[in-house]
């Protein structure tokens, strides 16, 4: 359990965000405190304004929320337009994959990423889920296998496919040949 009163954070209005983000996202104090290893008691008092909490505890709770630190803090507001430059997109990098992120922090109501799968690619498995989000992956260039709890269902370029997030989800391509994909989730759970 991390500790939560070393080095006290006291910002008037940060409870209150946490609070807002976690209730956007559709996840109980319940869920967020236990991957961030803190008893809901502490998470409940935290978001109240009863309790100021630890950097290194809000590191925790940031990150049980998809967010960073520095989300948290972050007093001004996001603009309403919002550019990402297709240099500038984050990038995760895993076998045979590249998902590049389309929404920029802090997320608020919806969370974008499109895929690049090299043939024999695959991303989730069998007991991949996260969140109850809605979520909707739309097959861009060539073909995908989407595995979905019992299911499986085949999809070519221009399809698409509506499911919750907390389904067990995989996207497999043995096509043959290079796919992409774009994933829409929200609120925003991955």
């Amino acid at each position: 359990m991390a500790d939560a009163m070393d080095t006290d954070v006291g910002v008037s209005n940060l409870g209150p965000r946490i609070r807002a983000y976690r209730q956007m996202r559709k996840i109980t104090l319940r869920q967020v405190a236990e991957q961030a290893e803190v008893s809901v008691s502490f998470l409940s008092q935290l978001e109240r304004g009863a309790s100021g909490a630890s950097i290194p505890t809000l590191r925790l709770i940031a990150e049980a929320l998809g967010l960073t630190l520095a989300d948290l803090f972050s007093a001004v507001p996001a603009p309403a337009h919002r550019v990402m430059r297709a240099a500038d997109r984050p990038v995760i990098h895993a076998t045979g994959v590249e998902k590049f992120m389309l929404t920029r922090r802090p997320l608020q109501h919806l969370e974008v990423f499109e895929g690049v799968l090299r043939d024999g690619a695959r991303v989730g498995g069998s007991t991949h889920s996260h969140g109850d989000s809605q979520e909707l992956l739309l097959v861009l260039e060539g073909s995908v296998r989407l595995l979905l709890d019992d299911e499986e269902h085949e999809l070519d370029s221009g399809d698409s496919i509506e499911y919750r997030s907390s389904s067990n989800h995989c996207v497999v391509n043995d096509s043959g040949a290079r796919a992409s994909v774009l994933w829409i989730i929200s609120p925003p759970s991955l």
